[in-house]
């Protein structure tokens, strides 16, 4: 065998020996809804909590979400279970609010490229180093990507997690095309952890699974997965939502995967 192909490959896995997962319903429709979740993601000994306050949604008559009174929502709810709560910021005016709310801010894939939001987060955050999740375009090349981060970086946050939800491609049996190797690709040009939103990829909630499988043996450092009470009822992305008892056995399989990894799910 020539030196070359004797020659060991590089370790292009996790960060460090843990794998986050960020759970929570698409949208925060009550109180009642969001703490039943809160309750489920505690009991299960997670650390995260994730839900939208604002909704970027593509039909304008769709549920735009409950705005200030969700963050609140969201603030007490995962408070009162020793949870950290992560929300989508969806503009410049709206920075300080969420900011004053959660524990963690995303930026979703509609604003990938909005410098403008990007720098005002970056500086916001710079005192607090408070965790940037900073979706993927859904076109945007991983160079783009990278680049993007910059702005929230140039601010003074480098607490960035870069999150992978897939790409819109000429493949419709799914909602976006996963794009699985962007997580060593990542790995191999940054120092930044890398998320894989498996929910938004996958589109349907059946496929989920098999994807978060997919995502932790990759070694993606955190994993984003939609769940909800009554799936069918949610007001936005009901489909692709897991409902709790799903979600359940989901993560005891994603702990022994991760385990087998010598991983841990927190």
């Amino acid at each position: 065998m020539g030196a070359d192909l004797a020659e060991k490959l590089p370790d292009l896995g996790q960060r460090d020996d843990t794998v986050t997962l960020f759970c929570g319903p698409c949208s925060v429709e009550s109180f009642e809804q969001f703490d039943e979740v809160a309750a489920c993601l505690k009991n299960l000994e997670l650390t995260w909590i994730r839900g939208g306050a604002y909704k970027p949604r593509t039909n304008p008559y769709s549920f735009q979400g409950l705005g200030e009174e969700g963050l609140r929502i969201m603030r007490d709810s995962a408070h009162a279970h020793g949870l950290k709560a992560l929300t989508e910021v969806m503009d410049t005016e709206l920075v300080d609010l969420v900011d004053s709310h959660v524990d963690g801010i995303q930026i979703g894939a509609r604003n990938f490229q909005n410098f403008s939001l990007l720098r005002k987060v970056g500086k916001a955050t710079a005192a607090s180093q408070k965790m940037v999740l900073f979706k993927r375009g859904f076109a945007g090349t991983i160079e783009e990507w990278l680049a993007a981060s910059d702005y929230l970086a140039m601010e003074g946050n480098r607490n960035i997690v870069l999150c992978e939800r897939g790409l819109r491609t000429f493949e419709t049996a799914t909602r976006f095309t996963l794009d699985i190797s962007a997580v060593p690709v990542i790995h191999k040009l940054s120092t930044m952890p890398v998320c894989v939103d498996v929910s938004h990829a996958a589109g349907q909630r059946d496929l989920v699974p098999a994807l978060a499988k997919a995502a932790i043996a990759a070694g993606a450092d955190s994993i984003m997965i939609e769940v909800h009470p009554n799936p069918r009822a949610a007001k936005s992305d009901s489909a692709q939502q897991l409902s709790l008892p799903q979600f359940e056995s989901l993560v005891n399989d994603l702990r022994a995967i991760a385990a087998a990894l010598g991983k841990t799910i927190v």
